[in-house]
């Protein structure tokens, strides 16, 4: 049997003398182990295999075609993220990588490819159960959405870029940072997301969530909550309709970057004091702010919802700043359409960049150790 890999996918091809064909996943599979092909590895779920198997009559050769196919953004329902692209792909590669006779990838050990994988596959799981606890968080807790952002945006804004100190670390969770001016009437999210994560820890392989992880994925929890409202109300407040709005013309697909940001190391202690502006802080102060994060007015903008609990109020107020003004009036305009695009995907680069602020974070956060058995 010979072997070989491109960017594409994997290529295997054995001696036959079928007619061409092009399978589904499930007949894929056993077709494979019809021709006596080893099975995935233990800990590979099978639906993460993704080929076809076609014969040629000229050469008489079969060739089993493992598709690797790029993924953007999220899924609508965190429990059907072990499905995305991207994890079919990878699964389809290191499981070969691990089965089939070597060297299928020159110079990549493969081993260390299904050891990659499986890692891969154990962060995608723990993130998305950590999602779907989110999402009911929000949706069963519509007032805490404002304070979620607000939560988010406040803990990775004490980020220092002088003495590389401070950032979305969780320390915002410590009373004494909880307590100051900036933070004021954040103690119920912080409460709800301290109930959360002990039901969510209890038992977990992967470990116990960090604080820091905790706090920026409920910040997107909340987001995509708002921009689900919005699509409610622009279907005249119909829940179903505004569900398919939301499903059609959302942005889910512009959450990838974040998503990878899963592994942030919790602070041991409260930032320093006065690095966070308080809500009803200029716009000037609110630029300076941003400026010394690497972020523009353009940004402060966009994030209006995050500065304070009534963004309408907060947007009033900014518009008296000529950096600001021109760019709350554009997202103003696009949160009118249907779509809402450019408030959306502005909004969610902007979090992406402010979320790791500080961070280095761990890829190999949350994965565990498992046997891994060869079936023969």
């Amino acid at each position: 049997m010979a072997a070989s890999a491109t960017m594409a996918g994997v290529s295997l091809t054995r001696g036959g003398s079928m007619v061409d064909s092009c399978l589904p996943v499930g007949r894929a599979r056993r077709a494979l182990r019809s021709q006596s092909t080893p099975a995935l590895p233990a800990g590979v779920p099978s639906h993460l295999f993704s080929g076809h198997v076609s014969t040629s009559k000229e050469t008489g050769t079969t060739q089993v075609l493992a598709r690797c196919e790029a993924a953007q953004g999220d899924t609508q329902d965190a429990s059907t993220t072990g499905r995305r692209g991207t994890l079919v792909g990878l699964s389809a590669l290191a499981a070969a990588a691990s089965v089939w006779s070597p060297p299928l990838f020159v110079g990549v050990d493969a081993s260390a490819s299904a050891a990659d994988l499986t890692q891969r596959i154990q962060r995608d799981e723990y993130r998305g159960g950590l999602q779907t606890k989110l999402v009911n968080l929000v949706d069963n807790n519509p007032d805490l959405v404002s304070d979620l952002m607000r939560l988010a945006l406040n803990d990775a804004l004490s980020f220092d870029k002088a003495s590389k100190t401070g950032g979305a670390n969780g320390s915002i969770r410590f009373s004494d940072e909880l307590a100051r001016p900036e933070n004021a009437g954040l103690e119920k999210a912080v409460a709800a997301l301290g109930t959360l994560k002990e039901a969510f820890d209890a038992g977990k392989k992967g470990g116990p969530v960090a604080w820091a992880d905790l706090i920026q994925f409920a910040g997107k929890a909340a987001v995509r909550q708002m921009f689900l409202n919005a699509a409610i109300a622009k279907a005249g407040g119909d829940v179903s309709k505004g569900k398919q709005l939301n499903q059609a013309f959302g942005s889910s697909a512009q959450w990838g970057q974040f998503n990878k940001a899963f592994g942030r190391t919790d602070a041991t202690e409260a930032d320093p004091a006065n690095r966070v502006p308080a809500p009803d802080s200029s716009p000037a102060e609110w630029k300076e702010k941003f400026a010394a994060v690497g972020l523009k007015p353009r940004q402060v903008a966009v994030m209006s919802a995050f500065l304070g609990p009534d963004q309408e109020a907060t947007e009033k107020k900014l518009m008296e700043d000529p950096e600001i003004a021109p760019w709350v009036k554009k997202y103003q305009r696009s949160r009118e359409t249907v779509s809402q695009t450019d408030y959306e995907v502005d909004l969610i680069t902007t979090l992406t960049k402010i979320c790791v602020l500080g961070q280095s974070i761990n890829y190999e956060a949350y994965t565990f150790k498992i046997p891994v058995k060869l079936r023969l």
